[in-house]
This record gives structure tokens, sequence and C-alpha cells, in this order.
């Protein structure tokens, strides 16, 4: 596994770097900080260009300290002349990275939605996984992970799941949402309806076709969870109802989870506008870190 990990001298960039830690394989991954100067200049207003450049090097021996010892490659530091955003797509494709990893300054939907953020940005333009850092899991208990299913992403979750080295004693959960039966309360109207023995068939008809829906989905889940790593087949998965981000982001919270993964499926802009979707909502609104993985528009 590749990383690349975009660094600022932000709390939040260094903790991307920390969950690279836990989540890398010293023995066999690679790891790459990217820097952009021009965002250190921001934060450096009216300094020189060697004031800078000393600010980049030291933010690189103090990511190097974050990382596990002993890797097998050493860090590379990648400098890039751009925009963090475009700097960051730009070089994890010259660089060939596997995962892009950056922090988030905050969560919430002003912060996400109105002012937009580098974190976002990449989120939007990456072809491949990307790892938005929102703290670290306390050293002294292992991650606990929530993951997404939805049938368009499924095989590109498992194969990004595949790739990260689990630490030993993961808590790893699958979660699949499904619409409810109802949305609301009946209202009057259709309970006096329900009286009639015709309605009534056609409305337990329609249940029993809903919890059809709910037990193949719980095929499905368990199916989805058998293909990922070991320690995401450990407990039964769980099924939801209702909207899928709010489920998702409902159960991590309920949970305490450290990292939520959910794929990013192509939608169209104004379906998007309007609709929303489940990786913008888990984006925007998670406490908690949040991997997104994008699936690749079907050739037309």
């Amino acid at each position: 596994m590749r990383f690349l990990i975009g660094v600022d001298g932000s709390a939040k960039s260094l903790d991307a770097v920390r969950l690279v830690g836990r989540l890398a394989d010293p023995a066999s991954d690679a790891v790459a900080v990217c820097f952009s100067p021009l965002e250190l200049e921001r934060q450096l207003p009216g300094q020189s260009r060697e004031l800078v450049d000393g600010a980049v090097d030291g933010l690189f021996a103090e990511v190097c300290g974050l990382l596990p010892t002993g890797l097998a490659c050493a860090p590379e530091r990648i400098r890039v002349e751009q925009p963090a955003a475009l700097a960051l797509l730009e070089s994890a494709a010259t660089w060939k990275a596997d995962v892009l990893v950056v922090g988030a300054r905050g969560h919430g939907a002003i912060e996400g939605f109105i002012l937009g953020s580098v974190s976002r940005a990449v989120v939007h333009g990456a072809t491949l996984p990307v790892l938005v850092a929102r703290g670290v899991p306390p050293a002294a208990r292992p991650p606990r992970v929530l993951v997404g299913h939805h049938p368009a992403s499924a095989a590109a979750v498992t194969a990004a799941m595949r790739g990260f080295r689990w630490p030993a004693g993961t808590d790893g959960r699958v979660i699949g949402v499904t619409e409810s039966l109802l949305a609301g309360p009946l209202p009057a109207w259709v309970e006096q309806r329900v009286r009639d023995p015709d309605t009534a068939a056609i409305a337990n008809a329609w249940k029993k076709e809903h919890e059809a829906e709910v037990a193949t989905l719980g095929e499905t889940l368990a199916a989805f969870a058998a293909g990922l790593p070991e320690p995401f087949r450990k407990h039964a998965p769980i099924v939801a109802e209702g909207n899928p981000g709010e489920r998702i982001l409902e159960r991590a919270a309920a949970d305490g989870v450290d990292l939520i993964v959910v794929g990013r499926t192509p939608t169209d802009a104004l379906s998007r506008w309007l609709l929303g979707s489940t990786s913008e909502a888990v984006l925007t609104r998670a406490a908690a870190s949040v991997l997104i993985v994008p699936v690749e528009r079907a050739a037309t």
C-alpha cells in the first residue's frame, strides 16, 4: 500500500500522519508526504521563502517522528508549488498512490458545504480512496470501524479494505440500510381504509414484501462481510431502515466509531445538489475519520 499524506502543519494534518501510522504496515507499505509551500506562506505572511523552506524541513522531521520506526522504505518528501488540493491530486497520480490522506479542519454542514475545504475538494476530485482524518483512536484500544454497504460500491470498498493492515483487535462492523416500511405514522384516512378487507390484504402483502427485502439485505451483508478482512467478520451485520446517511451517522455516534468507510458512487451534479448523497452526508457531518472509496463511472 502506498500512502500519500498532505501536511500543512495544522494539528489535523498531523493527525492524518498518526492515523497512517496506525494503519500502515511498516514491513511493506510506502509513505510520501506532500507539502505545498504556497499553503505555508499563507500561514506565515510576510516571511521570507528561506523561512518557509525551513518550516518545510522542520515539518518533515516532525512527520518522520510520528510514523512507526523501522519502515522498510524511508518516508519520501514531495514538494509542489501549487495550491494544496491540486498539489495533492497531481502528486497522488505521479507517485502512484493507493490512498490519499488529508486532515479535516472541522465537521458540519457549514464547514463542508458553504466554505468548502481542501479535504472536500480532494474527495470530489480523486479517483482513488481518500482518508479524511479527524483524530486518532486512543493507543490503549484497537480502532472501531464501521463499513457502510451499497451494492454499487461493494466491490471497490472490499478491494480497498483488503489493502490496509488492520491492527490486532480491530472492532469492525458492517451496516446496510433499506427503506423504511413507513416514513411516519399512518394518516387517519389510511387507518380507516385498513379496516377494509381488501385494503388490509394489500397492506399485509406490502409488509411481507418489505420483510423479504430486509431478509435479503441481511444475506447480502453477510456475503459482503465474508469478503472483508477478518476483523469485519466477527459481528453479525447491522440491518437498519431509513436514510442511509442518517443511520450510518447515528450508529457511528452510538458505538464511538473511529473510522467510517463508505463508497462514493458516480452521481450527477443536480441529483447531489437536490438530494445529497450518503458519502457527502458522512463526510461533512461525521465526528469520526472517514475513508471515501470512489467507484468509477461505467463507460457508455
